[in-house]
């Protein structure tokens, strides 16, 4: 008997997917979107919030090759179960013992091994059972939800708040709570295709680091992911900031949290679109572009805050936007690059150097705010945005170089 993912349709399977990963996410935002009350509370520095950000990508990175490395031997679902436990118990832990800084970054690091458990393992269950002509539009689709799964824990967290921020962190649990039965009782015991994996070490990257073209996805992600995740760390505290500058009242609808959401709303729309342009032109054109426009918006958007709301919000949208535009591609292209049977191995490596970066951006961005001069300065938060964008112009700037070395020596 056929399971009830093996009897959809690929678009079918694709909002199932994106469907499970956005219930799986209800977590991931609620510190960000709580930073400053934690901040206030806890009598944190820059440095200090900024580390719990981190400490949600360590427990990732941490996690990620024991969850995603296995999905070469093991059965996916039972993984995906296990990790939305996970994350479900760290944010629950985060309501009732988190008292400080320590505390709270080990529940942070808990609800992080339960995304590096549901986001790239939920990734191969949807490549495993794809049967559509195109799968890289299915790999964007789900990447994209990202953004919706963020938008939806910023706007759930910042609902919860005049409630208590316990209650923030008790709601979210729920979703991961759902999205594990759910993957579990519509897919089978086994991938279609379970041919089983190559003999050797359950973590070997060797292989992986010596597919050149699997690298370039996995240094690309690393780059897109220290822009990202310091950016969406900070965003809500960024503009809680501008609207003090400005005396700005926003309600809940258009508050820090809230505006935060909206960005994050419309990324996937350029993960989406990226892709699609990535298939046609082509996928190094596509992310060069993407991370040219995005880090000189940084070296912009931070400087902006003492403008009109509406500019800063719009100028963020944009920059967020560019870093969105090759998040689908990056990863798709990785998928591609694959070995048959490595393909846990290289989605592990992938997640594991990408939000690596993510564990050290957030923390890299408080450590300039405190440096340049405290997050009630312009030009600290200017100079924060830079060191975000620092990255992405220099993985540009080197592949334009060893592009005019190739040419030269010809």
């Amino acid at each position: 008997m056929s399971s009830f993912a093996e009897r959809l349709s690929p678009a079918r399977l694709v909002l199932l997917m994106c469907t499970v990963e956005i219930l799986s996410m209800t977590g991931f935002a609620t510190y960000p979107a709580l930073l400053l009350v934690m901040q206030g509370q806890w009598g944190l520095s820059n440095s200090e919030a900024g580390l719990i950000s981190g400490s949600f990508f360590a427990g990732y990175m941490i996690a990620t090759p024991f969850l995603v490395g296995m999905t070469d031997r093991i059965d996916t679902r039972r993984i995906y179960l296990l990790a939305t436990a996970l994350a479900a118990l760290g944010s629950l832990g985060f309501a009732l013992w988190a008292q400080g800084m320590l505390t709270a970054m080990f529940f942070q690091a808990v609800v992080g091994a339960g995304l590096a458990g549901t986001y790239m393992p939920g990734l191969r269950l949807l490549t495993d059972h794809f049967r559509g002509p195109v799968p890289s539009r299915g790999v964007a689709f789900y990447t994209a939800t990202f953004g919706l799964g963020t938008t939806g824990s910023l706007l759930l967290a910042g609902a919860l708040e005049p409630v208590g921020w316990q209650w923030a962190f008790v709601v979210a649990a729920l979703g991961p709570l759902i999205a594990g039965p759910m993957v579990l009782i519509s897919f089978p015991a086994r991938p279609p295709q379970a041919s089983g994996a190559p003999p050797g070490l359950l973590f070997d990257f060797r292989p992986v680091f010596r597919n050149r073209e699997a690298m370039s996805y996995i240094f690309g992600y690393a780059a897109h992911c220290w822009e990202l995740f310091g950016l969406r760390s900070w965003m809500p505290a960024f503009f809680a900031f501008s609207m003090g500058l400005t005396a700005t009242q926003g309600g809940f609808w258009f508050g820090a949290a809230a505006l935060a959401a909206w960005v994050n709303m419309i990324g996937p729309l350029a993960s989406i679109l990226g892709n699609e342009v990535a298939v046609k032109k082509g996928r190094r054109r596509l992310v060069l572009s993407t991370m040219a426009g995005s880090g000189v918006l940084a070296c912009l958007v931070g400087f902006s805050a003492p403008l009109p709301l509406i500019i800063v919000f719009t100028l963020m949208t944009i920059y967020f936007l560019f870093v969105m535009g090759d998040s689908a591609a990056l990863t798709a292209g990785l998928v591609a690059a694959a070995e048959p049977g490595r393909k846990g191995a290289a989605m592990a490596l992938h997640s594991l150097m990408g939000f690596g970066a993510g564990f050290l951006a957030p923390l890299a961005f408080g450590l300039v705010l405190d440096l340049a001069g405290g997050n009630e300065s312009v030009t600290a938060w200017g100079l924060a945005y830079v060191a975000l964008g620092f990255w992405s112009l220099f993985a540009v700037v080197a592949a334009l170089l060893r592009r005019f070395s190739r040419k030269g020596s010809i």
